[in-house]
């Protein structure tokens, strides 16, 4: 049976059996009051003044939210603060000058840790030398550097001075570079001479030289030296070192300027429907409202903690959940620069036992990884310290779910699978950790004052049970204010489809496929653009994934379709194994059955292909369209972004010997 949108229906969801949270993580919880969700319903939008409550203002707002100009709301209107502030001074006021602010590991082995003061003055004296180069308030600033701890301080001393950021993943290429800056008019840069790949020196700046090339405006350029005589660097004309100018401008202070809650913090650049990246911009006040509050309620962070979202800064996981919201709540935030097996395997969790880490915060892709390699990694260091476990990034199926709940929180630490995006700013659907029940598989409902509904075509709300489309119905303070590149695209991109102008219903479209039960727990599908046409009927890559990672023996998995002349698409299934499953016939017959058994036989796989590894990009995700141009026998495009480039031939090999 087909529902109105031509998705697959009337087979059941892939969630696993409740789960309540410990009574332990209950009583010391920052939320744990179950009213809390009848409180912001009939509060609304009020409600959202517990979030404005974690700041500190300059100037109190008149409202809450202003929504006279809908779909472009504008929270906490005329309040005005500044985020370097929340983030640094007052924190020192308040006589924790002394406590440790940011924790950052090397890719080789080095340890830096920040207190809050020393966080004040590297933030200050680099504030100071941005003034001097010449940026002024509103100017954009680019940022372009890697793992390392003058990333987040940069960031902050933008935000001191009213300079919005663009931080630009560093992974990305020369062009990419080139198009971010193009589009913000940004005139300033910061970056590296380069950085550590699985223990080798890469030339970030040979990048950087190769984007001045074919940037119009004249840009000043400051770099870190980060690899010292591993990599020895020359800077030109309108080029300054990093450390020169911290040194110049050394125990100066800069007076933090004060910004309109509405005012830009940061643009940050996402894919578009396109192919344009789009360029998200995100405001002072409701931006770090909402991260502020979702760290606090949704992470359960205290300022005691160590605390550890194993991200990048260069997406905006980093930039809510390592910079800015823990930062705002006064606590310990750690800083990776290395991958999760390397030097070994084990690398992870013999920083979360050194460390003694309270909550880890990480994506599907790695914990995957992790029980792929087995449990015996984990369970050789004390992982004890733990107290609470996230997953952030994409949809987590009930097997990873439950491993990661057994193997890293032995069962006695709350899990929250949190949805949001790019243009979202923090988390909008999760459990509470110490109010609801946790369900593998499912993100959770919307969170308190977050109304989420899942629709059909004409926006109407579905069957339990049954697939449509992702919709938010009320705004919330971290929604994204604009698009840097102009309103008709923002209000084209996220409003038109399922809003009504005319009678003021403004519906925020997500963009995803999602199912909801009778709880109101939200299952995300994936990327409503994610689906494979066979004999026309629309069928989730995610859904099909989950029915293939949820057999013992699979770690991870990836489909794709290639064309066919019968059924116009067939199922493709790259499939990666844990250790000690060689049996891939029985493997393949399993994979059949559950997916039979789970969606039906219309999505049973043309191929299962096993793969020691899928191919990845640097920062974990899957690289589907290298999957797919290898079905359909097509050339390869670019693969520069993949960390494990050798991959795509092994798995071309396999196929070809098929």
């Amino acid at each position: 049976m087909v529902d109105r949108n031509g998705w697959g229906r009337d087979h059941p969801v892939l969630t696993g059996s409740p789960r309540s949270p410990p009574s332990s993580f209950v009583e010391q919880a920052n939320v744990s009051e179950p009213g809390i969700y009848e409180e912001f319903e009939t509060e609304w939008p009020d409600c959202w003044e517990r979030a404005a409550e974690l700041l500190s203002w300059d100037e109190e707002y008149d409202t809450v939210l202003e929504d006279g100009n809908a779909p472009f709301y504008e929270w906490f209107a005329s309040g005005r603060l500044n985020a370097s502030y929340n983030c640094l001074d007052r924190h020192l006021e308040a006589g924790r000058k002394n406590h440790a602010a940011i924790r950052w590991e090397g890719k080789q082995g080095e340890r830096r840790t920040y207190t809050y003061r020393d966080l004040y003055v590297e933030v200050n004296e680099f504030a100071a030398a941005l003034r001097d180069l010449g940026v002024e308030e509103d100017d954009v600033v680019t940022i372009y550097l890697p793992m390392i701890p003058e990333l987040p301080i940069a960031m902050l001393a933008c935000a001191r001075i009213g300079a919005p950021h663009s931080v630009v993943f560093a992974g990305l290429s020369a062009d990419a570079l080139v198009a971010r800056m193009d589009a913000a008019d940004s005139e300033y840069l910061l970056t590296c001479d380069g950085y550590y790949r699985r223990g080798d020196a890469f030339n970030q700046k040979s990048k950087v030289d190769n984007a001045q090339l074919k940037l119009e405006q004249d840009v000043q350029t400051v770099v870190v030296d980060r690899l010292g005589e591993d990599l020895p660097h020359v800077l030109g004309d309108e080029e300054y070192d990093y450390h020169d100018l911290r040194e110049e401008f050394s125990g100066e202070t800069v007076e933090p300027v004060s910004r309109d809650a509405e005012d830009m913090l940061f643009l940050m650049y996402t894919s578009g429907t396109t192919g344009e990246p789009k360029g998200v911009v995100h405001s002072t006040g409701g931006y770090l409202a909402h991260v502020a509050w979702t760290s606090y309620a949704v992470l359960d962070v205290k300022p005691e903690d160590t605390y550890w979202c194993a991200a990048d800064i260069g997406w905006i996981t980093g930039h809510s959940y390592i910079v800015y919201g823990p930062l705002a709540l006064g606590t310990t935030t750690m800083m990776y620069e290395g991958t999760p097996d390397y030097p070994d395997r084990d690398r992870l969790w013999e920083i979360v036992d050194r460390n003694a880490v309270d909550v880890f915060y990480t994506a599907p892709t790695a914990i995957r990884a992790f029980m792929k390699w087995g449990e015996e990694f984990p369970a050789e260091h004390d992982l004890s310290s733990l107290r609470l476990l996230g997953s952030v990034g994409e949809p987590i199926s009930p097997r990873p779910w439950n491993w990661y709940y057994e193997h890293i929180g032995n069962e006695e630490c709350p899990v929250v699978d949190t949805w949001w995006q790019t243009e979202t700013g923090a988390v909008t659907i999760s459990t509470l950790p110490a109010i609801d029940d946790m369900k593998p598989g499912a993100a959770g409902p919307g969170l308190p004052g977050i109304d989420v509904r899942v629709v059909d075509g004409a926006g109407e709300s579905v069957d339990p049970g049954d697939t449509g489309y992702l919709t938010i119905t009320r705004p919330w303070p971290g929604i994204a204010r604009t698009l840097y590149d102009g309103d008709d695209r923002f209000r084209a991109e996220y409003w038109e489809r399922f809003s009504d102008p005319a009678a003021d219903e403004w519906h925020y479209f997500s963009g995803d496929a999602a199912r909801i039960d009778e709880d109101g727990y939200v299952t995300v599908l994936g990327r409503v653009d994610d689906v494979i046409n066979v004999s026309g009927r629309r069928l989730s890559t995610m859904e099909i994934e989950s029915a293939i990672t949820d057999v013992a023996g699979v770690a991870e998995a990836a489909v794709v379709g290639r064309s066919s002349e019968t059924n116009g698409t067939d199922v493709y299934a790259y499939v990666s194994t844990e250790g000690g499953y060689d049996d891939e016939t029985a493997v393949r017959e399993a994979i059949v059955d559950n997916i039979e058994a789970a969606i039906g036989p219309i999505a049973r796989p043309e191929a299962v292909v096993f793969t020691p590894e899928l191919p990845k990009t640097r920062s974990g995700k899957i690289m589907r369209r290298l999957l797919e141009d290898v079905a359909n026998g097509e050339e390869l495009g670019d693969t520069s972004a993949l960390r494990n480039p050798e991959i795509v031939g092994e798995i071309q090999a396999e196929i070809d010997d098929e």
